[in-house]
C-alpha cells in the first residue's frame, strides 16, 4: 500500500495536495495538526473537535508517559480506545520536551536523563523506550527520539546533536522494525525520523542525508521556532525543501503563524502543528479574517458584532464580540473555550482553502488576497506571540 499519494501541484510554486494514509484512516494535506499535548486539545471536546473538521491531532509522548502512564494505556490498547477517537492521531517523541527541561536533564549517546515535571523523580528516555511507548500508545504516526537545541546555539554544539539526532534515529528504526516483525498483530503505524541542524545549513544538508539513509516513511523538520528569527526560519524552512524526497511527506514542526503556513506550504510542505490558536485562544486572542484581536480590549464591551463576521463557526454564529468579551473580564471559562473553538476552526478552514487553491491552481492569488486582508489593519493588541 503505497502511504503518500501527491494528488495535486501548483503550476507556480511547489505547493502540493496530497493524502496520506494511516492505520486509522486517511488525512489530507497540507494538514494543520492542534496540539492535544496529553490526548486533549486543551477545552475543546472530542465531539467539537469532529463538529470543527479536525482530520488529526499531535499528542506527546513525555507527558503521556506521566499521565495517564503506560499500563493504563496498555489497558485500553492505546490512546484511541481511552479517549474513544478514532480518527488518526501522531506522536511527538518527547524530544522537544526534554529540550525545555534544560536544567533538570542529563543526555548522552544512550539517551537522556530528566527529573520528572511532575514530582522531580528520575527517569530515562533511550531511542527504544520511546519507540516501545508510542507502540503502547498505538499512535498512526511516531516520531523518532532527536535533540532539539536552542537557538541561538554554537555550531560545534549544533553539530554534536545532529550526530546524536542520526545516532538515536537509527536505534529507532532498528526497535521498530524489530516490534513490527515480532508482533503478528502490529498495526502499521508510521514512523517519521527528525532533521535537526539549527540554522546552520551544512548541518541540515548532513543531517537530511544521514536520515534519508535510514529511509523513513516520512520526514519531520524539527528545531525551529525555537526563537531565531523570523527570516532564519524562512530560510532554513526553504533551504530544506529542496534536499527532500517528493514522495514522502514533509511535517515542519512547531509553525502556526499564518504568514509561515503559507510560506511553508508554498516551498512543499504538508503538515505543520502549533499551539497558538488554542493557547492564544485561552489568552483572549481571535484569529480573524482581518488579523487578530484582543477580545479583552475595552472597545468591544459592547460590540454586537461576531468574531469574525466571514467564519461560519458555531461561536461565530451565537456569541458576540461583546458576550465573549463579557466572559473573560468575568473570568468565565466559556470565554476560553469558545475562543479555543473558533480558532482551531479559523485554522482548519484555512488549510481547506489552500487545499482548494492548490488544486484550483490558484494559490500564489489566494495567498495574496488572504495575507493583504488579514494585515490590512494592526488590530494585534498586545496578545501573546
Amino acid at each position: 500500500m503505497k502511504k503518500f499519494a501527491i494528488i495535486a501541484k501548483d503550476k507556480e510554486t511547489n505547493a502540493r495536495v496530497g493524502v496520506l494514509k494511516t492505520k486509522s484512516g486517511e488525512v489530507n494535506t497540507p494538514l494543520f495538526l492542534p496540539v492535544g499535548t496529553l490526548g486533549v486539545v486543551k477545552t475543546l471536546t472530542y465531539e467539537e473537535l469532529k463538529q470543527i473538521g479536525i482530520e488529526a491531532f499531535i499528542a506527546n509522548t513525555y507527558h503521556l508517559y506521566f499521565r495517564p502512564g503506560e499500563e493504563i494505556l496498555k489497558k485500553f490498547l492505546g490512546l484511541h480506545k481511552f479517549i474513544n477517537w478514532d480518527r488518526v492521531i501522531f506522536t511527538d517523541s518527547g524530544g522537544f520536551q526534554v529540550y525545555s527541561l534544560r536544567e533538570l536533564r542529563n543526555i548522552t549517546s544512550e539517551g537522556v536523563e530528566f527529573k520528572s515535571h511532575i514530582d522531580g523523580s528520575i527517569h530515562f528516555f533511550t531511542p527504544e523506550k520511546v519507540v516501545e511507548l508510542q507502540k503502547i500508545i498505538n499512535s498512526d504516526v511516531a516520531l523518532c527520539l532527536d535533540e532539539c537545541v536552542e537557538y541561538p546555539v554554537e555550531y560545534e554544539r549544533a553539530k554534536r546533536s545532529v550526530e546524536l539526532t542520526t545516532l538515536w534515529a537509527q536505534r529507532c528504526k532498528k526497535k521498530f522494525e524489530e516490534i513490527c516483525l515480532s508482533n503478528s498483530l502490529d498495526n502499521k503505524q508510521l514512523l517519521f525520523g527528525i532533521i535537526q541542524g539549527s540554522v546552520y545549513k551544512d548541518l541540515r544538508k548532513q543531517s537530511v542525508e544521514q536520515i534519508l539513509e535510514i529511509n523513513f516513511d516520512g520526514y519531520a523538520i524539527g528545531g525551529i521556532s525555537v526563537g531565531e528569527p523570523k527570516i532564519l526560519l524562512h530560510e532554513i524552512a526553504d533551504y530544506v525543501s529542496n534536499l527532500l524526497p517528493e514522495d514522502k511527506p514533509r511535517y515542519l514542526m512547531g509553525v502556526g503563524e499564518i504568514d509561515d503556513v503559507w510560506f511553508c506550504v508554498e516551498r512543499g510542505y504538508d503538515i505543520m502543528d502549533c499551539v497558538l490558536p488554542t493557547r492564544n485562544g485561552r489568552n483572549g486572542q481571535a484569529l480573524t479574517s482581518y488579523g487578530k484581536i484582543n477580545i479583552k480590549n475595552s472597545r468591544f464591551s459592547t460590540d454586537e458584532s461576531s468574531l469574525d463576521e466571514e467564519c461560519e463557526c458555531f461561536v461565530c454564529k451565537n456569541y458576540s464580540k461583546a458576550l465573549i468579551h463579557h466572559y473573560f473580564k468575568s473570568g468565565e471559562l466559556l470565554g476560553l473555550r469558545l475562543l479555543s473553538y473558533h480558532n482551531v476552526y479559523f485554522m482548519i478552514n484555512l488549510f481547506k482553502k489552500i487545499r482548494y487553491a492548490i488544486a484550483n491552481n490558484n494559490f500564489i492569488k489566494a495567498k495574496n488576497e488572504f495575507l493583504q486582508k488579514f494585515y490590512s489593519s494592526q488590530n494585534d493588541e498586545n496578545c501573546e506571540k
